[in-house]
């Protein structure tokens, strides 16, 4: 039988490159979405991946959605904590409601993801966890102190799940993206957009694919010795 990965925010924007690669990759593949059911309905049409709807910020929802998806398609070996949201505000005007989302949903939503999942992965001495963080989890951004500190802690949560996985034939790893030509970025209008690419030397926005074939690497059996790592995919625009 083949391995069965779980992908959060998988049905659009990068988590839906990385759902078709996986599946491409001979993955069995289900994709978790918040609310969309429209737009995953048109995915699983297009692909044939099965979705599920609950909210990765909900612990009992998502113990209840992973114990579903077992059930229809096995025990999960890959999991990719995709989903996430911004509510961008200079601090001085974030409101504790903007703050509370985003830690709900971006830092919350790994380990309400990753924990139902990781004992299953410990007893079959197997499991590939990939967290996408974000470049402005490493640099800081203007107007996105939650966002940034929850893909800050994304990158904490992996070092640790590293040592503790490892033994078990588990690893844990991160992608960190730049700006990638997805929904929201292409929405900006266009001065914006051409400012956020002149900062990049590459000169161009990422695509998502380019994201997806991070996550394949990471989430395959060849990848066994990379653990605990982030890979930076942002076109040379920041260094770690």
């Amino acid at each position: 039988m083949g391995r069965v990965a779980l992908v959060t925010g998988g049905s659009r924007g990068i988590g839906e490159a990385i759902s078709k690669k996986l599946l491409a990759d001979g993955l069995t593949v289900a994709a978790t979405y918040a609310g969309n059911d429209e737009a995953a309905e048109k995915f699983t049409a297009a692909t044939g991946i099965k979705t599920y709807k609950w909210n990765v910020a909900d612990y009992e929802a998502s113990k209840a959605g992973i114990a579903q998806v077992e059930a229809d398609l096995g025990p999960i070996d890959v999991v990719v904590a995709n989903a996430g949201i911004t509510r961008d505000a200079p601090f001085h005007k974030m409101t504790p409601e903007q703050w509370t989302q985003v830690i709900d949903t971006n830092l919350n939503g790994v380990f309400n993801t990753v924990h139902p999942i990781w004992p299953g992965m410990r007893e079959r001495k197997f499991g590939r966890v990939v967290v996408i963080s974000s470049i402005n989890g490493q640099k800081g951004q203007f107007a996105q102190a939650n966002y940034a500190a929850t893909k800050a802690g994304d990158l904490g949560i992996v070092k640790s799940l590293a040592q503790e996985g490892a033994r078990a034939g588990i690893t844990a790893n991160a992608v960190c993206p730049g700006y990638i030509a997805t929904e929201m970025v292409m929405a900006v209008p266009e001065k914006v957009r051409d400012s956020i690419i002149a900062q990049i030397p590459a000169g161009r926005l990422g695509e998502p694919e380019e994201i997806a074939r991070c996550v394949s690497f990471l989430a395959s059996d060849e990848s066994g010795f990379i653990n605990g790592s982030t890979i930076s995919a942002n076109g040379a625009q920041f260094f770690v």
